[in-house]
């Protein structure tokens, strides 16, 4: 992306590729014309966190596209070759009420062991919780002093059920409907959900690191899904 070279593009699979970015044309060839039109931005690709999950690659990653964003990228590999992505990218905000910013926070991959244990945690948090709107199950899950680097909020678990309690219209204003994937290495857990957002059809990508079998620290992005009217292939965000 740097340098819009498209022999970049070679690491993808043209055959079998899946672009799940709405916004970007189908295949290889599709990659190296956003190469090229980025690299007109004099772009910055600076990665924070780094994770593997099975044939999946998930990554943390701040972009400067003449403004900065806070992505989430996710690669599906076969034979060495990215055969499928997906993506969730918004402008970078904040610091936060406690001074964080949306990609700071600890960095160190843990726990391998209790990878599997953390996904199913993740998992149950996300169905019970922000999709079953069970609040009153949030200390069995997150810490009371949770780090928070969601832009808007705060650290701790009260900041966390407030926003999660607030209604907008009468309708809860953060509205998780479906979970779509989790992948998981170690302490580190990222959820891709799909929602609404004051009503706007919505992408959530949540990143959890996990201690002591609670929430410890949040990350996230969230991303407005185009409509179907505006996508460049037909693959769907998830």
């Amino acid at each position: 992306m740097e340098t819009g070279d498209p022999a970049a593009a070679a690491v993808v699979n043209e055959a079998k590729y899946i672009q799940h970015n709405p916004q970007t044309h189908e295949g290889s060839e599709g990659l190296a014309d956003l190469f090229a039109r980025l690299a007109r931005t004099s772009p910055k690709v600076a990665f924070k966190r780094v994770f593997e999950d099975g044939d999946f690659v998930f990554a943390h990653i701040e972009y400067d596209f003449a403004s900065l964003r806070a992505a989430f990228e996710v690669f599906r590999f076969e034979d060495g070759k990215a055969v499928e992505h997906w993506d969730n990218i918004q402008p970078l905000r904040g610091p936060n009420p406690s001074g964080r910013g949306m990609q700071d926070g600890a960095t160190e991959i843990t726990g391998l062991d209790k990878t599997e244990g953390n996904r199913a945690l993740a998992r149950r948090f996300t169905e019970q919780v922000l999709i079953g709107r069970q609040l009153n199950l949030l200390p069995d899950y997150v810490r009371d002093d949770l780090i928070q680097h969601s832009p808007e909020l705060a650290d701790g678990l009260p900041a966390l059920r407030e926003a999660l309690a607030a209604s907008d219209s009468g309708a809860p204003a953060i509205q998780y409907q479906r979970l779509h994937r989790v992948l998981a290495e170690g302490n580190f857990v990222l959820c891709a959900s799909e929602g609404h957002l004051g009503g706007v059809h919505t992408s959530f990508y949540d990143l959890y690191r996990i201690a002591d079998g609670k929430i410890a620290e949040h990350w996230d992005t969230v991303e407005t899904i185009p409509p179907r009217s505006a996508w460049k292939n037909n693959n769907g965000k998830f």
